[in-house]
């Protein structure tokens, strides 16, 4: 096999990787908005379905991971190319992580209409978060996706307004039970599902810090990059 023609062939499976991972993430978008809404609207039968599909995105976890896995062995890239496949295997694992999360509200919104009916939702505490972490979700799939490093360091900067609100979420339900402790089993629900929408933001989070490696080579986690980038902007 010529040079030429093994650059190309490793261009072609690692852009099906990709098509694959994005599909992966559109599945995992499906997941978390179908679970807020199963908690919003108390539809047990859509939980169960979110429940049930974390299975698909366990399945694509592992033959995305195999399938990276002899690209390396097959293909040996170095340098860039190998930032790349190193970086879409983090971000397989992410999605994952987030179709976890996603089950996870899914569970709590299954339990919390069994077990307290009609009584009112508590969707109104976390409707603003999962706004913002659906947004951070699907734009940090579409930086991935177009390898946009100015849009994902953008983004990444959005996670501490997530985290900020969860903060807010937080105090606002521990004053809630306080006033009332006939609530605290449903303050508690909600609070589990703040914390899945914070995570889900952090799984974000970390797609778009992939792309900024992947692009400039840098890794910028724990540390004030993007601080600095955005304020040099």
């Amino acid at each position: 096999m010529t040079g030429e023609h093994s650059s190309k062939q490793y261009d072609m499976d690692l852009e099906t990787i990709r098509s694959r991972v994005l599909q992966m993430g559109g599945l995992v978008e499906s997941q978390f908005q179908d679970a807020i809404k199963s908690f919003r609207n108390g539809d047990v039968e859509l939980a169960q379905q979110v429940i049930k599909g974390d299975e698909q995105v366990n399945r694509l976890e592992v033959l995305l991971d195999d399938t990276c896995n002899h690209l390396i062995v097959k293909r040996q890239p170095a340098a860039n190319d190998l930032r790349m496949v190193m970086s879409t295997v983090k971000v397989i694992t992410d999605l994952e992580r987030i179709g976890d999360e996603a089950t996870k509200i899914a569970r709590v919104a299954a339990s919390h209409q069994e077990r307290n009916g009609s009584r009112v939702s508590q969707f109104e505490f976390v409707r603003v978060i999962a706004e913002r972490a659906r947004d951070l979700l699907h734009e940090s799939l579409d930086s991935f996706a177009r390898k946009d490093e100015k849009q994902a360091m953008k983004l990444i900067a959005q996670d501490a307004i997530i985290d900020h609100e969860y903060s807010i979420i937080m105090r606002s339900l521990i004053t809630y039970m306080m006033e009332d402790p006939r609530t605290i089993s449903t303050a508690l629900d909600t609070i589990w599902v703040a914390k899945a929408i914070e995570r889900i933001g952090d799984h974000a989070k970390n797609i778009a810090e992939y792309v900024v490696y992947v692009v400039e080579g840098k890794d910028i986690r724990h540390s004030d990059y993007v601080t600095t980038k955005l304020e040099q902007q």
